[in-house]
């Protein structure tokens, strides 16, 4: 029986045209009929399994003969016995002597796909949600002209499995880099190279684990990613208040955790900077535990005000572990970030890190060297700093003209600031309705913790470094119009 359900001859007459458009088996093959000739076999096959994945060829289905199907689609008997021949070595089909051609039973039709990222919500007009870098401003010649160079003299023996903590020419320029502009104390024998801070973080939560912990600290308010990667890695998370100099350390000493992870530079999302005396006292208390800091220096270096204040790894290299990323900088495509651990931590991170992936892709990191050593890195930073800091004063003039009383808390620095909206605009629930009708994007504080904001309390999380001054100026006037 033939994929329409009839019984055709061994053959057709000469000149015999194709099937109908209406038949099952010229729908189903139909790009075959389409394809120049030289493309017919490799998609006919493709047709096929395509169609026993789907389960619109089940198993058990005979097919037509070779020469029935060739005659179907006006295309070469050897071309279809190919196929058949072909997809038989898979295993979607089976043949028999003198029994035809069946599909086979190993196949099981797939799975939906895995959903992505949820799209943009249709009507929104400006996103303040927080996160995002200006991805315009990635330096494409700069990039372009460090990769040919790279191309040009990487040696070969390079292009072989990596060491797992990265390039030596990397972990070096990227060790010269933190210590002159984050003031940590970077061996580049102690220095990873990583995925970006979500990898570093899974292999520290990997390692802990390992160790025998089984919750970690975070900041409450803070990044929900920190609780899904450590939750990942089989770590509970407890939540840690805040003050208005970090961690407060009566809960974190209270809480009996033995690892914290902090962002004392830019604290997020509430945008406070760890006191000094905070950071002595985070120290202290690891030192008590024998225990370990995470510090996330996730965008350490745009501070607005004043020079950015060095990292707090650089106090005690043995008890922070310290991890930073180019995604700020550069763009969170490109996947690559840092992680220099405690010399009592980095074998057991390494070899982790050989199992996980391997290391990451030569070329990328010979290039980002070849960036950083070039001076294509500093000049990038100085360029981010200077329109960053021009759009976070563009958010503040918007909100003080268009929604007078509106306060900005945190200090200047970053891609995001803290907006406390007078009391007119709330309850918050109502206003993240009335915002979103008016096709602005918004997250609120209480997104990131566990709090809820108190009656009439609204406090918003704005994100600003992928807005230009004009997009800042008409989102606020639309946060302005729903009071």
């Amino acid at each position: 029986m033939t994929l329409s359900g009839t019984n055709p001859p061994d053959s057709a007459p000469p000149g015999t045209a194709a099937r109908p458009a209406g038949s099952p088996a010229w729908e189903l093959l139909l790009p075959v009929t389409a394809a120049p000739s030289r493309r017919r076999g490799r998609e006919l096959q493709e047709a096929l399994r395509a169609a026993v994945r789907a389960g619109r060829l089940p198993a058990g289905t005979r097919l037509p003969s070779s020469r029935a199907l060739a005659a179907d689609l006006g295309v070469s008997r050897g071309l279809v016995t190919e196929a058949y021949e072909q997809l038989t070595a898979e295993g979607y089909l089976r043949t028999g002597r003198g029994a035809g051609t069946w599909v086979g039973g190993a196949v099981r039709p797939s799975a939906g796909g895995v959903r992505g990222p949820a799209p943009r919500a249709p009507g929104v007009q400006v996103d303040f949600r927080p996160g995002t870098p200006d991805l315009s401003l990635f330096p494409r010649a700069a990039w372009s002209a460090a990769h040919r160079s790279v191309l040009t003299r990487l040696p070969h023996h390079a292009l072989g499995y990596p060491d797992p903590r990265g390039l030596p020419e990397l972990r070096g320029a990227l060790a010269e880099l933190l210590t002159r502009r984050r003031g940590v104390v970077a061996d580049p024998e102690r220095l990873v190279v990583c995925s970006g801070v979500a990898q570093a973080t899974t292999l520290l939560g990997l390692v802990l684990h390992a160790r025998g912990l089984r919750t970690v600290g975070v900041e409450d308010p803070g990044s929900p990613e920190h609780t899904t990667l450590f939750a990942a890695a089989g770590l509970r998370t407890a939540a840690l208040p805040l003050d208005a100099e970090g961690p407060a350390p009566g809960p974190l000493a209270a809480s009996g955790v033995r690892a914290v992870v902090t962002t004392p530079a830019h604290q997020f999302p509430t945008g406070i900077a760890c006191s000094p005396a905070r950071r002595s006292q985070l120290l202290d208390w690891a030192r008590s535990v024998d225990g370990l800091v995470v510090e996330d220096d996730y965008d350490g270096d745009f501070r607005y005000d004043r020079a950015p204040v060095g990292a707090l790894q650089g106090l005690d290299p043995g008890r922070v572990a310290y991890t930073g990323s180019v995604s700020k900088s550069l763009a969170p495509g490109l996947r690559l970030g840092w992680l220099v651990a405690p010399e009592w931590l980095t074998g057991e991170i390494v070899a982790r890190k050989r199992t996980m992936d391997l290391g990451n892709p030569a070329i990328d990191q010979a290039l980002l060297a070849e960036f950083i050593r070039g001076g294509g890195y500093d000049r990038q930073l100085r360029r981010c700093q200077r329109v960053y800091r021009e759009r976070r004063d563009a958010l503040v003039r918007a909100l003080d003209e268009h929604i007078p009383g509106a306060t900005v808390s945190g200090i200047a620095a970053g891609l995001h600031v803290i907006a406390r909206l007078p009391e007119s605009h709330g309850p918050q629930d109502r206003f993240l309705e009335r915002a979103a009708r008016a096709g602005a994007a918004v997250r609120p504080l209480s997104d990131y913790g566990t709090a809820r904001p108190p009656d009439g309390v609204v406090r918003l999380v704005l994100g600003y470094a992928h807005l230009t001054p004009p997009e800042i100026e008409r989102g606020i006037r639309l946060l302005a119009g729903t009071n």
